[in-house]
């Protein structure tokens, strides 16, 4: 179990970097992070497919490439532009506590599963998650935030929200559709959807291009570019690759009530990088709202006893 644990932390310490670099990298538009990172993802699923190239061709049927494309566009493209406009908008702190409460979100989709719970075994959980949304929406627009306006930092929460939705609509639909294909297993169906969110990622850049949407915000040098870079592929290689891995490794030797709290590993490390990169504390109200949502997500998970170990897997498909 420790070393489940262990695995399950570097994964989170991955992820949480990930959402590091739309914070370091602010001249880039988040389509133009989310393109690239997604093409070069692509590729390396691609690489990892080759040997499964004749299964795969025999298994793959046309509602599974329709069903791929809507979870790359919704899980992966969709969910990493508005992440990473969210964390540009209103800063890592707010953006990922409201995306950390993707543990529960997944459980109130699956309500009208079979062994679900019921809301009103959920309602104390859900009421601390509430008042961690509530005070780190009080810090962002209370606080002092320099120029940024209102309709800035709402835009951001916004965005944030919009992140949550897709991401817990892929996680359910995913889980969903492979319960009913169950002929591919988890690298089989990551190395397919990877494949396909590598397509979308040229498709991407593509309609940015011909619609002439703005790639940089900010005057940008070799360095810069250097550095966007050297993250793309560290997003592709680390984030959507070798974090997923790790999470496969400890979701096999961890419970999945455990490996469900464990998901908020991610947004430890990203609020723990985040205010190192700021070189500050948490104010109270950053504080108060991560202890409630943290408490409440972990709350939750411990009371959903899911009987099925193969969730874990297919929540973590895309990673962030």
């Amino acid at each position: 179990m420790k070393r489940g644990i262990s695995y399950a932390g570097m994964a989170g310490a991955v992820w949480g970097l990930v959402l590091m670099v739309p914070q370091v990298l602010p001249e880039f538009s988040p389509w133009l992070l989310c393109a690239v990172r997604f093409s070069l993802y692509g590729l390396i699923s691609l690489l990892l497919a080759l040997p499964l190239a004749a299964r795969l061709r025999a298994r793959l049927q046309r509602e599974d490439i329709l069903m791929l494309a809507r979870l790359s566009l919704v899980g992966n493209l969709l969910y990493f532009i508005l992440l990473a406009a969210a964390i540009q908008l209103v800063g890592i702190a707010p953006a990922s506590l409201i995306v950390g409460v993707l543990p529960v979100t997944i459980t109130l989709l699956g309500l009208k599963d079979e062994g679900a719970l019921s809301l009103r075994q959920l309602r104390w959980p859900l009421a601390m998650v509430l008042a961690g949304i509530i005070c780190i929406n009080i810090d962002t627009f209370g606080g002092s935030h320099g120029s940024q306006s209102s309709w800035v930092r709402l835009s951001g929460v916004l965005a944030a929200l919009g992140a949550l939705a897709s991401w817990s609509w892929f996680a359910a639909s995913n889980a969903r559709y492979l319960r009913q294909r169950p002929c591919f297993d988890s690298h089989e169906w990551s190395c397919l959807l990877g494949m396909v969110t590598g397509v979308m990622g040229l498709l991407l850049w593509l309609a940015c291009h011909w619609l002439g949407l703005p790639m940089v915000s900010h005057a940008t040098t070799a360095q810069h570019w250097q550095l966007f870079w050297l993250a793309a592929a560290g997003c592709a290689l680390g984030g959507s690759w070798l974090a997923n891995a790790l999470w496969y490794a400890a979701a096999r030797r961890l419970p999945p009530t455990l490996s469900g709290q464990l998901i908020v590993f991610e947004t430890v490390f990203a609020l723990l990088y985040g205010f190192v990169w700021l070189q500050r504390w948490p104010r109270p109200l950053e504080l108060a709202s991560m202890l409630l949502l943290l408490g409440g997500v972990c709350w939750a998970v411990r009371r959903h006893a899911e009987p099925e170990t193969s969730v874990p897997d297919q929540v973590v498909l895309q990673g962030s």
